[in-house]
């Protein structure tokens, strides 16, 4: 049916591409396609890209979230949990919506838009959210280590071990996409099955999990708890994933001229996206829940003590070191050794996966940003010595208290950099000129623009409270001249919205002009005096945003 048809050369991996799917469509008499109808066949063709952008969902960062947040609100913060899981499924699927309908993922898009400036400083804040992402999962893994090992190898050596064993998963991408996607299902069915076990062997009060997760209410919570609920936003909806996902569906090659097969790729895409987050929330949900039944109203001395009945000699050498007790020693204390060694292993899946799309992220966005275009060794290379070098020195001088705190530096990061996915992605997928019939409608429009107002609002109210936490006046007036500039940024990236809408409005009268792909040039079609007026409002438009 010519739906599914392997990749095209020069996308994803020319060497390898995707095995035909479909054989076959459902037809209804001669040259007829039952397009609307339900099939698990395709669906199945379809599924992968959701799956590898839900590691995002799953990685070291979630995960310190969610036991955070089940030690310090028990189940109180789950809606939560699901509100921003929601909000994530939405901006995925403009991502999604984005890279099948141009054909292009995110980062090639914004480089064919914005002018040469601006797109080198939205570069380098994407490339500093999936750095930070990166030491995020070298933390979570180093600490895994540390774990199964009873402490043998120490947090120094687990961060060189994932400098190594990353480049050996790259490997896996020589045998086929298929196969990297089954790897990554099992890392998920790994996790699924090591938090889902200690969910069992804890056995969570439902009624109040129920609670928790459908009412939005937080009783007796305080400037801790709304702390907490704000981490959980910002550990959720990652920057850089949003420009993952738009390149990960470009592996399933689409007649982009046939409406209806795009359209259909675009429901299956959604429908997939919404399962592998569905599975995301679970496995969260199984975090917070532990955690919550175990630690939550409980003093810090009766954590630190366990109960001496049950507790492994495993425990014994942790106990100098409270961090890693309150994760994953003190599961072991109270429900027995193999819950610090199950803990710890799903700690290590996740930090492997996301460390793998991490990698696939970063390449996307070197390639789309600058037309670079390097191979994913030398891409992971790179990386990953910038993410290692200060989580190394931090391992090797401090401790895990300081990696701690680390992490939460890292999600501040992370926050101030979700603008910088978040606008861009509303931007573009709302023009006619580039989405053609599939560009946002009124309703999107505007709850998109509310969702987006409304993460960034609780993201900057996270960074405020980390900053004025420090207790530094230079750090203040440092945060002050950073965050003058940042706002400036983020505002012309709003004004650029309004001034291409204009545009678009300007010659809507004449053409219906649309990026023409792979050449992608604006005012292409006929009717000249529109075409001449496009372009010299965008050349102004271009100059005005050098000066500024």
């Amino acid at each position: 049916c010519g739906f599914v048809r392997g990749l095209p050369s020069g996308e994803w991996n020319p060497d390898e591409p995707v095995q035909r799917h479909l054989s076959s469509c459902l037809s209804r008499g001669p040259g007829r396609t039952l397009l609307h109808v339900f099939s698990f066949r395709k669906l199945w063709a379809f599924t992968g890209p959701g799956f590898l952008m839900s590691i995002a969902y799953l990685d070291p960062g979630n995960i310190e979230s969610d036991l955070q947040s089940g030690a310090k609100a028990g189940f109180k913060l789950l809606w939560v949990l699901l509100g921003a899981t929601i909000i994530g499924l939405l901006l995925q699927r403009l991502a999604a919506r984005l890279g099948v309908v141009t054909g292009m993922h995110l980062a090639e898009v914004c480089n064919r838009q914005y002018p040469t400036v601006p797109r080198i400083i939205l570069w380098l804040m994407v490339e500093l959210a999936i750095i930070g992402s990166d030491m995020q999962e070298v933390i979570g893994c180093a600490i895994a280590l540390n774990l199964l090992s009873v402490g043998r190898i120490p947090l120094w050596a687990g961060v060189l071990i994932t400098i190594t064993d990353t480049f050996v998963f790259l490997f896996l991408d020589k045998y086929g996409l298929r196969k990297l996607e089954a790897f990554f299902g099992f890392l998920i069915t790994v996790m699924a099955i090591s938090f889902g076990y200690e969910y069992v062997l804890v056995k969570p009060d439902q009624g109040e999990l129920l609670k928790g997760m459908f009412v939005p209410y937080c009783e007796g919570c305080g400037p801790l708890q709304l702390e907490q609920a704000v981490g959980i936003v910002g550990a959720v909806i990652m920057p850089h994933n949003i420009y993952l996902h738009s390149a990960l569906v470009k592996s399933r090659d689409v007649d982009r001229k046939n409406k209806k097969e795009v359209k259909e790729a675009n429901k299956y895409f959604f429908i997939e996206s919404a399962v592998a987050l569905f599975v995301s929330f679970l496995i969260n949900v199984f975090v917070v829940a532990v955690f919550a039944q175990a630690f939550y109203n409980k003093t810090n001395m009766e954590v630190f003590l366990c109960h001496p009945l049950s507790k492994p000699p495993e425990c014994k050498y942790m106990f100098s070191n409270p961090p890693v007790c309150v994760q994953g020693v003190v599961l072991g204390c109270f429900f027995g050794p193999a819950a610090l060694y199950i803990w710890a292993i799903g700690i290590l899946a996740a930090g492997q996966s996301s460390t793998m799309t991490g990698t696939y992220s970063g390449q996307f966005v070197m390639e789309g940003f600058l037309n670079l275009r390097w191979s994913r060794f030398a891409r992971v290379l790179l990386t990953r010595s910038i993410a290692i070098t200060p989580t190394l020195l931090v391992a090797i001088f401090q401790d895990v208290q300081h990696l701690t705190g680390m992490n939460d530096f890292l999600n501040v990061l992370q926050s101030m950099q979700l603008p910088f996915a978040l606008i861009p992605i509303l931007t573009f997928t709302s023009l006619t000129s580039i989405m053609n019939d599939f560009a946002n409608g009124l309703v999107w429009k505007i709850s998109g623009s509310i969702v987006i107002l409304v993460v960034c609002a609780i993201n900057m109210y996270f960074v405020v409270v980390y900053v004025t936490s420090l207790n530094s006046v230079l750090l203040y007036v440092l945060s002050a001249l950073l965050s003058v500039a940042y706002l400036c940024f983020v505002g012309y990236l709003v004004s650029y919205v309004f001034i291409s809408a204009f545009t678009a409005m300007l010659c809507s009268n004449h053409q219906r002009f649309s990026l023409s792909f792979p050449a992608g040039e604006l005012c292409t079609q006929s009717g000249h005096c529109c075409a001449r007026s496009c372009r010299l409002f965008k050349a102004h438009f271009v100059r005005m945003s050098h000066d500024i």
